[in-house]
């Protein structure tokens, strides 16, 4: 299998500078050849003297038609590389990328402009969502002035929540943000969620757990009852438009309740639960467990599907 990275996101969002940076590096350095696929042309040019030192090519593709899986085995036969680095078009919509059946893809990651990303988000969600969705690392870069990061943060969870989010400004990276904005107040041990604040509880629990271990949360959500779920668990929790009205998740955690047996699929309940740090295969390691006080029936909200849009 021949290894590929995908470095994707807008034009001028920083996809050349990260390509340079991991070039120069050594761990990056290799026997064989590395291939570049360019499919856009930035302000960036790659330097001869690196490419040379990095025993890398670059082949440009101007035309998403010509991204196709004849073409890219051409290439791969002209250059002989051991793997291929592809700096996608923002513009090309990611779910239409095909690949030659033998090329893996090893890591993909998504470089976002801070001071550019409300304008994209706002106008060409469904284009950023297909980028970041399979991105195991999002970079923002250029985040000097800006305040909003957390909304940001959320913005980009909702859509891929395993995918690690780095922040970068002109000193480097942004190491801590502080969660000054959260719906609710950290310093009560008993959480009240509305539709809003759910939501916003969900995500930043990904982030920091630490916050809600021991505390108790009440929300009014859905139960899914997953095949093969252990007794006497179920996942209380809600559906979320994350990108668009086409772009839906269900957002929940496992919780443990002696009479989830007696619950039916999508019935509307009532939970009161403390919140828990606990290994769960579904987490591939640990992660939030619930553990019910009071699961009560209650009528659906107004609202059955939350939003981040």
């Amino acid at each position: 299998m021949k290894p590929v990275y995908i470095i994707n996101g807008f034009l001028e969002s920083g996809k050349s500078e990260f390509i340079t940076y991991t070039l120069e590096q050594p761990y990056f350095q290799i026997k064989g050849k590395t291939l570049i696929l360019l499919c856009e042309e930035g302000e960036i040019e790659y330097e001869e003297e690196l490419l040379k030192q990095s025993r890398s090519v670059v082949e440009l593709i101007e035309d998403e038609e010509d991204f196709n899986p004849s073409n890219l085995i051409e290439l791969e036969k002209k250059h002989k590389p051991e793997r291929i680095v592809i700096e996608y078009n923002g513009m090309w919509n990611f779910k239409n990328m095909k690949l030659p059946w033998h090329w893996k893809i090893e890591q993909q990651i998504t470089t976002i402009d801070a001071s550019t990303f409300p304008m994209y988000f706002n106008n060409m969600k469904s284009l950023l969502a297909e980028m970041v969705r399979k991105s195991e690392m999002i970079i923002f870069n250029r985040c000097d002035g800006v305040e909003d990061l957390n909304t940001y943060k959320r913005n980009i969870k909702a859509i891929n929540a395993k995918a690690e989010i780095i922040f970068e400004d002109s000193n480097g990276e942004v190491n801590e943000i502080m969660e000054d904005d959260l719906p609710y107040d950290l310093k009560q041990d008993n959480l009240a969620l509305d539709d809003y604040g759910y939501g916003i509880w969900y995500l930043d629990s990904l982030d920091h757990l630490e916050r809600y271990i021991g505390k108790t949360v009440e929300f009014v959500a859905m139960v899914l009852k997953p095949e093969k779920f252990p007794k006497g668990y179920f996942v209380p929790g809600r559906m979320a438009m994350t990108c668009c009205a086409d772009d839906m998740a269900f957002l929940g955690f496992a919780c443990e309740y002696d009479g989830a047996d007696a619950l039916t699929q999508k019935q509307w309940v009532k939970v009161k639960a403390t919140v828990s740090k606990e290994y769960w295969a579904d987490y591939n390691g640990e992660g939030p467990v619930l553990h019910a006080v009071s699961v009560e029936p209650t009528k659906a909200p107004k609202e059955e599907v939350i939003s981040f849009v």
